[in-house]
């Protein structure tokens, strides 16, 4: 947005700074500072007010004239001009030698076609005043002859180009500006003069140039005002008008256009003037546009607008694309002798819609979009009134249109002292803080205990809690006031945190092992976590509110799916190593919420397409399940092999052949692991078994300390063997058996006997066993510490063991 210094000056009178000083207080306060551009006239030496006194054809050259100028020394000066839009007793600037223009361009007597000229007239754009370079800058005042053109003209202006956060509406304007410069230099404010009182107008009585406003959707737009102005005459604005838009960039239109661009710049309330005659049926109606209605806006462009687009139409057509742009059927023209004032509060986000939908940005709907102060538009209005009677003329009706309401609940913020001077690590007294606060519009009382009440006003929507009390306390005591201290904070080396440690731990395990590592985004499709054919959205707690891309609306559950697309993009591209890991993040929804993990992946293709000189023991279940084991184990977790339960209907896991293991709910990981469904593989372009798993740890788990390990010396004295086989039902599981057997092994250890393993060595189903049943051998292995163990000890102690399987569990011991 680009800033007068000369504007500003309107409300700061007392500010006395420099450019420099004024652009660091603007990035202090918030706001970067893009560019300053110096505009106007500068001082300039040699450069008068010129009368022409003759014009006469170059006698050597068609475009050229050759004049006489009196420049007020008292002998006219020849010129040679090449411009066409002036004539004899213009007044005009005019370049003596000596004269240096802006640019570096040096003026001397010198011949022009053999004619001599002593000096120039200038255009605008070589005085440096603008861009108009179209011909001669007629100086219509006609100030006094030879007077210098400095003080013809105002001083020159600095325009800073300020970048304003989106946060920040209530910057997109001069006052804006000020108060917040007037707030930081501790300086009083002026304010715009507004001359017509609320008091003197009147709802429902008096005349008016419409006879309704109506608003069909209050959701679309909250007010709607309309004012009546009778009796304008369309003319050119006067000059300090003029200057005021042009500095900014802007294109004088005729007076009353050009008011509402001013009110919008000064205090950031978009603004538009009808031309009542040209409102059908005197009615204004606010609604949503018809499906293909069509508008021509102020630019010439025939625009489609569809019922998501909201305008502000007549008794028959949309006349304005609300928010964003007028059309030609209304506009105020030469012609116009009656005006609608229109000042309106729309719903932001259907501005923003609208203006990025017809691909249409605007002054208006750039302030719309982000908010604009409800409070201030009928303030506003009213100023745009006092300047169109007081440039065009005519009569303010009483009637006024008010449809709507933009009164707003305040917001009020309740904060101590205390408060922001701890989270500053600094402050002043009470005082100094207070003042800070006021300084910035808000009501700031006393509520006793050392606690304030802040009361925010409209302008400010973003002020919503304690803490941006705090930064807007810092901003305006200045952080170049910050005392200096020195820096304490605990840190710690990279290399000494935990989940680093583990990574690297990960790395080095699998590295060591051929595993190659590769890396994956986080967010995956849809489709990659259904089978073909699924509607139902398997993870809709993963699902982004608006993802970028259809490749990634999910955050990932597993890092599988994306194992498997590079390792068939690897295979593609002739890499037939097969073996891969990776670390990365999952995610996963446990109680209702949503939780970020630490995932470690592996995926091993059991049949590699390259050829080996020794045929190697192929991958199975539980070579996968071992490297698991040791992961966990670096993580300092243990899961036992009962946690393990076969999964079915997996996306991507073969049936009878994939397991899944812990719950995050009760334990602190999740493990998924087996062989890969071999349609899922297939569809892939991958022939041969993939073995694969996924980890999902919880990080608070690498947080704790690790357990210190203890170790105990073995004994020297042979051990002895016991085998013990017993009927199970063929659902049980092998690790629920070995873990009951495993309970009733440890009831009997003591400090003369212990029951070092129970390993499972055999499973038979068959003959001598009923339908549903199946055998399951296991082999005990007892030990002493400090003596060799006799065969009644042994034989003791396993006796016991049966008669507690056999009283304890369903199982049934086979003789």
């Amino acid at each position: 947005m680009l800033i007068s210094l000369d504007w500003i000056k309107n409300y700061l009178p007392e500010l006395r700074k420099s450019a420099e000083e004024i652009e660091e207080a603007l990035t202090l306060i918030g706001f970067e500072v893009e560019g300053i551009e110096r505009r106007g006239l500068v001082p300039l030496q040699h450069v008068v007010v010129g009368e022409v006194l003759e014009k006469a054809q170059h006698p050597n050259a068609d475009r050229l004239s050759l004049c006489k100028v009196n420049v007020g020394t008292g002998t006219p000066a020849q010129i040679v001009c090449g411009a066409r839009n002036f004539k004899v007793g213009d007044r005009v600037p005019v370049a003596l030698p000596g004269a240096e223009l802006p640019g570096g361009f040096v003026i001397k007597k010198t011949k022009l076609r053999d004619v001599d000229s002593e000096g120039m007239m200038c255009s605008a754009r070589e005085l440096g005043m603008g861009e108009d370079h179209s011909g001669l800058l007629i100086l219509e005042q006609r100030p006094e002859i030879g007077t210098p053109v400095n003080e013809v003209f105002p001083e020159a202006d600095t325009v800073f180009d300020v970048e304003v956060t989106p946060n920040r509406p209530d910057c997109l304007s001069h006052v804006g500006m000020a108060r917040e410069l007037a707030a930081f230099f501790g300086l009083e404010r002026v304010r715009p003069v507004i001359r017509t009182a609320e008091e003197s107008l009147s709802v429902s009585e008096g005349e008016a140039l419409v006879d309704a406003v109506e608003i069909e959707d209050a959701a679309t737009c909250k007010y709607y005002s309309a004012y009546s102005i009778r009796g304008v005459k369309i003319a050119e604005s006067p000059d300090w008008l003029k200057q005021r838009l042009e500095t900014i960039g802007l294109r004088p239109i005729n007076n009353v256009v050009d008011v509402t661009n001013f009110v919008l710049h000064e205090m950031g309330q978009p603004l538009h003037a009808f031309d009542a005659g040209k409102i059908r049926g005197r009615r204004i109606i606010v609604r949503a546009a018809r499906e293909g209605e069509k508008i021509t806006t102020l630019d010439e462009k025939a625009r489609v607008l569809q019922p998501q687009h909201c305008v502000i139409a007549d008794a028959d057509r949309a006349m304005v694309i609300a928010g964003v742009m007028g059309s030609v059927d209304a506009e105020v023209d030469n012609a116009t002798t009656d005006v609608v004032l229109e000042a309106a509060w729309f719903h932001a986000p259907l501005i923003r819609k609208t203006s990025r939908g017809l691909i249409l940005s605007t002054d208006s709907s750039y302030r719309f979009e982000r908010g604009i102060d409800p409070a201030g538009v009928d303030v506003a209005a009213r100023r745009a009134v006092d300047l169109i009677l007081e440039l065009a003329g005519g009569t303010l009706c009483k009637r006024v249109f008010h449809e709507g309401s933009c009164a707003i609940e305040p917001t009020v913020i309740n904060v101590r002292p205390d408060f922001i001077r701890e989270r500053c690590g600094f402050g002043p007294d009470d005082a100094g803080v207070k003042r800070c606060l006021e300084a910035l519009e808000l009501e700031v009382s006393e509520q006793g205990s050392g606690s304030w009440q802040a009361k925010v006003p409209a302008f400010r929507q973003d002020l919503t809690r304690p803490i941006d009390l705090v930064e807007e306390f810092l901003r305006i005591h200045g952080t170049v006031k910050i005392p200096e201290c020195a820096v304490e904070n605990r840190a710690m080396l990279r290399s000494h945190a935990r989940e680093y440690t583990f990574r690297r731990e990960v790395t080095a395990y699998f590295r060591s092992r051929g595993f190659s590592e590769l890396y994956n985004y986080t967010l995956v499709s849809a489709d990659s976590l259904k089978r073909p054919g699924d509607v139902e959205d398997p993870y809709p707690s993963l699902r982004l509110q608006n993802p970028i891309s259809a490749d990634g609306t999910h955050l990932r559950p597993s890092l599988i799916p994306g194992m498997v697309e590079v390792l068939r993009n690897n295979r593609s591209d002739g890499d037939a190593s097969g073996c891969y890991f990776e670390w990365g993040r999952v995610y996963a929804e446990v109680g209702g919420q949503l939780v970020e993990c630490i995932g470690v992946g592996l995926a091993v293709l059991d049949q590699p397409d390259r050829k080996n000189w020794l045929a190697r023991q192929g991958v199975d279940f539980f070579t996968v399940k071992g490297m698991v084991a040791d992961v966990l184990r670096l993580a300092g977790v243990t899961l036992p092999d009962a946690q393990y339960r076969l999964l079915n209907g997996c996306v991507y896991g073969q049936n009878g052949h994939f397991a899944v293991g812990g719950d995050l709910r009760k334990s602190p990981c999740r493990v998924e692991l087996g062989m890969l469904d071999l349609k899922y593989t297939q569809r892939a372009d991958i022939n041969g078994r993939v073995y694969a798993a996924s980890i999902a740890i919880l990080p608070q788990i690498l947080e704790k300390a690790p357990k210190a390990v203890r170790y105990a010396s073995f004994s020297h004295f042979p051990p002895s063997y016991k085998d013990l086989a017993l009927v199970v039902d063929a659902a049980t599981s092998a690790a629920e058996v070995q873990r009951s057997l495993a309970d009733a092994a440890k009831a009997v250890s003591g400090a003369d006997i212990q029951v070092e393993s129970v390993r499972l060595f055999d499973v038979y189903q068959g003959k001598g066993l009923d339908d549903g049943q199946k055998s399951l051998a296991f082999s005990l292995t007892f030990r002493a510490q400090n003596e060799t163990l006799t065969d009644a000890r042994v034989n003791q102690a396993f006796e016991t063991i049966q008669q507690t399987i056999e009283k304890r569990t369903p199982f049934r011991v086979r003789r």
